[in-house]
C-alpha cells in the first residue's frame, strides 16, 4: 500500500454550513401554483437584483451569461412566466428549445408550475420533427421517413460498398461520430477534403480523405435507400424547409414570436442556421449560455454565436451577467475560479461569486494505483452512508468511459449501490443502471434509503449537481486527456475540470493515481491544471 499524499494545498473553513441559499434560489412558487395564475410580482419573488433584471427584459434580443450554479433554468424559466402573465407575450407563440429530453421536462414542470399553460418547450430535434411531420403532406407525397435506430448498420454497409470491408466495431463509432460532425458543421462530402486541407483534420479509422469521403457518401445513398433519415437529418430537412418553401416557412414561424434558447454556448453551426430560419426577420429571441462551460466543441458545438450575439443582432435589448453562484460552497467556488483564473482566454469567462458560507476544504489525495484510488472513493462513499448520508447525494466522475471499471468493481466489493452514466454522443447521454444481479451485494432496506451513487464522465454530468463530487484521475494524459499541447484543445480540457469542479454543492475530493497498477512502469505527474 502506497502512503496517500495531498495533491494539492486548499483552503476553505473545516466543518459543514447549513444549507442556506437565500432568496436568489429558493423557488417558493415551484409545486405551490399549479393551477392558478401568479400575478407577474409573485412570479418575480425571490429573485436577486440581476435575475429579476434578466426576468424582466422581456423585448428584443437579450444575451444573459450564466456562470454555473447562478440560477438559470429558475431565471429563464420565470422570464417566460413573467411575460406571458403581463400579456406581452402569447403563450402559444412561446418556444423554447434546450439540448435534452431532461432539461425541457424541468423547464416546462417550473412555467406551468408558475400558472403559465400553452408554452412550448422542446429539444431542438423534437421541435424539428413536429414541424416537418406536420407540414410534410403539404411538400412531399411519399410517407414520412423513418429515423434509423440501427446507424451501425448504415455505417457498416457503407464501409462494405466503399472499402470493400466491414469496420471493427470502434472504428465504425468514430466513422459515426466523423459524419455526425460533418453534418452538424454543414460539411458536405464534396467539402469535406478542404476543410481537412485547412484545418488539418484527420479523418477516423485510419482513412484518408478520399476513402472518408466514399463511406460519407455510400452512408447516404443506404440511408436513402431505405428510406431513413439519422438524428440530424432533422435539423437538416427543418431548415431546408424553412429556406426553400417560403409559405410553409411562414407558417412554422407564425408559432414562434418569442424564442428562447438554453445552453446556447453549446450551439452547433447547423442549429444556428435553424434558428435563423426559425426566426426570418423576427428579433425576439433570448439567449442563454456559459463560453466556461462549452465542452463539446470537438463535436461541432461551438461559443462563437454566444460571443458574437452582440454584434449579429446588434443592438441588444438587454445583456445581462449572472456571476452569484448559488449551488457550491466558497471553497470549491475558489476552486471553479482558480482553474479559470490560470487560462489564456480567462477575460471571456465570468468570475463565480459565492452566495454560501462555510463548507468544507476542497480534499486531494494520491494514490498508489488505479484501484487503490478506486477502493478509497469507495470506501468513503460507503462511510457517508453509514453516517446517515445518501449515496444518491455522491458521484464519481471520470474523462472518459474507460475509467470506469475499476470504480464500478470497488464500489461493489464495498456494496455500495450505484448507476453509471456514459457518454453517448453530442447532446445525450446513456444510463445504464447495474444489473439485477449486483444488488445482491446490498442490504435492500439500506439501499432504498440510500438510493445510488453515480459515476459519470464529466461530460454525461454537465447539468446535473451533487452534494458530495469525487473527481478522479486527475493526471496528465487524463485531465488534461492525451496531454495535448494544441492550445484550442488545452483550452477544452480547462473548461472539462470547471464543468467537474461545478458539479459539487457542499464537498468535492481530488485525487489520481501514480500509477496504473502495480506491475505499470509508467508514473504520472498531477495535472498541470491543478499544479
Amino acid at each position: 500500500m502506497h502512503k496517500r499524499q495531498s495533491l494539492q494545498r486548499s483552503a476553505g473553513p473545516r466543518g459543514r454550513a447549513a444549507r442556506a441559499r437565500g432568496a436568489g434560489v429558493r423557488d417558493r412558487a415551484r409545486g405551490t401554483m399549479v393551477g392558478m395564475q401568479a400575478s407577474a410580482e409573485e412570479i418575480l419573488d425571490g429573485l436577486d437584483d440581476a435575475q429579476r433584471r434578466a426576468a424582466t427584459s422581456v423585448e428584443g434580443p437579450v444575451r444573459i451569461i450564466a456562470c454555473a450554479g447562478a440560477g438559470k433554468t429558475r431565471t429563464i424559466t420565470r422570464r417566460i412566466a413573467y411575460a406571458c402573465a403581463t400579456g406581452a407575450w402569447r403563450p402559444g407563440a412561446t418556444l423554447a428549445v434546450t439540448f435534452s429530453v431532461k432539461a425541457a421536462n424541468e423547464m416546462r414542470e417550473r412555467i406551468a408550475a408558475l400558472g403559465v399553460d400553452g408554452v412550448h418547450v422542446a429539444t431542438f430535434h423534437s421541435a424539428a420533427l413536429a414541424q416537418l411531420r406536420e407540414v410534410w403532406n403539404e411538400l412531399c407525397e411519399g410517407p414520412f421517413p423513418q429515423l434509423a435506430e440501427r446507424r451501425g448498420d448504415l455505417v457498416a454497409q457503407a464501409c462494405v460498398r466503399a472499402l470493400n470491408r466491414e469496420p471493427e466495431r470502434r472504428a465504425a463509432h468514430d466513422i459515426e461520430r466523423e459524419i455526425d460532425w460533418c453534418k452538424v458543421s454543414l460539411i458536405a462530402p464534396d467539402d469535406y477534403g478542404r476543410v481537412c486541407a485547412a484545418t488539418r483534420r484527420e479523418p477516423p479509422a485510419q482513412l484518408d480523405v478520399r476513402r472518408f469521403i466514399d463511406v460519407y457518401r455510400q452512408y447516404e445513398l443506404e440511408k436513402t435507400a431505405r428510406l431513413q433519415i439519422d438524428f440530424n437529418d432533422i435539423l437538416l430537412m427543418c431548415a431546408h424547409v424553412l429556406d426553400a418553401f417560403p409559405e410553409t416557412a411562414a407558417h412554422i414561424r407564425e408559432r414562434i414570436g418569442w424564442l428562447t434558447v438554453d445552453e446556447y454556448q453549446d450551439v452547433s453551426p447547423l442549429q444556428h442556421r435553424l434558428l435563423r430560419g426559425w426566426l426570418g426577420d423576427n428579433r425576439r429571441i433570448c439567449v442563454v449560455g456559459d463560453p466556461a462551460q462549452t465542452i463539446y466543441s470537438f463535436a461541432g458545438a461551438t461559443s462563437y454565436y454566444l460571443d458574437d450575439f452582440a454584434r449579429e443582432f446588434a443592438p441588444l435589448a438587454a445583456n445581462i451577467e449572472l456571476s452569484r453562484d448559488y449551488r457550491s460552497t466558497p471553497p470549491v467556488v475558489a476552486l471553479a475560479n482558480r482553474v479559470l483564473s490560470r487560462s489564456p482566454e480567462r477575460d471571456g469567462y465570468l468570475r463565480l461569486r459565492a452566495v454560501r458560507g462555510g463548507g468544507p476544504r476542497v480534499t486531494s489525495m494520491i494514490y498508489g494505483t488505479d484501484a487503490e484510488e478506486a477502493r478509497a472513493v469507495a470506501a468513503a462513499i460507503r462511510r457517508i452512508v453509514e453516517r446517515g448520508g445518501r449515496a444518491a447525494d455522491c458521484a464519481v466522475l471520470t474523462r472518459i468511459n474507460g475509467q470506469q471499471a475499476v470504480l464500478v468493481r470497488a464500489l461493489r466489493e464495498a456494496g455500495v449501490p450505484y448507476q453509471v452514466r456514459r457518454d453517448a454522443g453530442w447532446q445525450q447521454s446513456a444510463v445504464a443502471d447495474m444489473p439485477p444481479a449486483d444488488m445482491s451485494a446490498i442490504d435492500d432496506a439500506a439501499g432504498a434509503r440510500a438510493g445510488r451513487a453515480t459515476v459519470s464522465t464529466i461530460h454525461a454530468s454537465k447539468g446535473l449537481e451533487f452534494k458530495h463530487v469525487f473527481l478522479v484521475g486527475l493526471s496528465d494524459g487524463l485531465m488534461p486527456f492525451h496531454a495535448s499541447d494544441d492550445p484550442t484543445t488545452l483550452e477544452e480540457e480547462r473548461r472539462v475540470l470547471y464543468v467537474g469542479v461545478t458539479r459539487a454543492e457542499d464537498a468535492l475530493h481530488l485525487s489520481y493515481a501514480r500509477r496504473m497498477n502495480e506491475e505499470s512502469g509508467f508514473v504520472r505527474d498531477v495535472s498541470r491544471f491543478l499544479q
